[in-house]
């Protein structure tokens, strides 16, 4: 982490540096808005993970004991037990009656009712005019394909064959 933060920081100070010598355009600075955003998002990786190092009881406290590991995990679960839940305002203790009651409320919760089924043919949608029908197929300028992809996320990727958009953006 640190090395690629540290070639971040680099490139843009030879960016900057270009800019200070007179050499500027809109690549230049694309390329040094980029690089930007790339450092950041390094930096920010590396501070989670020291925080989540710092945080680890596991890191702290290695030990190859295994007493300490079922510890742990008997912790979590009772941390994780619900062992009482209020429903329709009367308390219940029972494990059964609590897991029947959480599986009832998320059934009602996302129940989808049965909707009537509706035709196109019904008067609910109507015909587009045809100069409607001809601006939807009208294919994107160039200009309207640039802007979409530089507002894109630069780490984000089309498709599967590996090229970002980042990538998409130098070409």
């Amino acid at each position: 982490m640190d090395k690629k933060i540290m070639k971040f920081e680099e490139d843009i100070k030879k960016i900057d540096d270009m800019v200070g010598n007179g050499d500027y355009d809109g690549i230049v600075e694309a390329r040094r808005r980029a690089l930007v955003v790339c450092y950041e998002k390094w930096y920010v990786r590396k501070e989670l993970h020291w925080n989540q190092m710092s945080r680890s009881r596991h890191a702290r406290n290695m030990d190859k004991n295994t007493r300490y590991f079922h510890n742990l995990a008997s912790a979590r679960r009772e941390n994780n037990r619900i062992d009482a839940l209020i429903i329709n305002g009367r308390l219940i203790r029972n494990q059964v009656r609590i897991k029947i009651a959480v599986i009832e409320f998320y059934k009602n919760l996302y129940h989808q009712q049965k909707s009537p089924m509706v035709g196109f043919r019904d008067g609910l949608v109507e015909m587009i005019s045809k100069e409607d029908a001809f601006t939807l197929e009208l294919l994107p300028t160039p200009g309207e394909v640039r802007v979409a992809v530089w507002d894109c996320d630069s780490f984000k990727a089309p498709s599967s064959d590996g090229y970002n958009m980042n990538f998409i953006k130098m070409c």
